[in-house]
């Protein structure tokens, strides 16, 4: 394995701190549409929870690649 190699796979698994930067962000936007608005709760709960699978999605890219870089000569 190799030093860079390595360092990919550092750099890789730092998509994982977007992503959870990016559903803090989404979270923090849906409590305050809920505040303004309750009465559409279901709307933004179910636009919430897409929006953060879809972010959760880039986190899971990025460890599969890290896996690769790691376990693949």
């Amino acid at each position: 394995m190799t030093d860079m190699a390595i360092l990919g796979a550092g750099v890789a698994i730092v998509c994982a701190l977007g992503a959870g930067i990016g559903i803090g962000i989404a979270a923090e936007g849906a409590v305050d549409a809920l505040a303004r608005r309750p009465e559409l709760e279901s709307k933004i709960q179910s636009m919430f929870i897409l929006g953060a699978g879809l972010t959760e999605a880039t986190a899971i890219y990025g460890l599969v690649i890290a896996i690769i870089l790691l376990f693949v000569k």
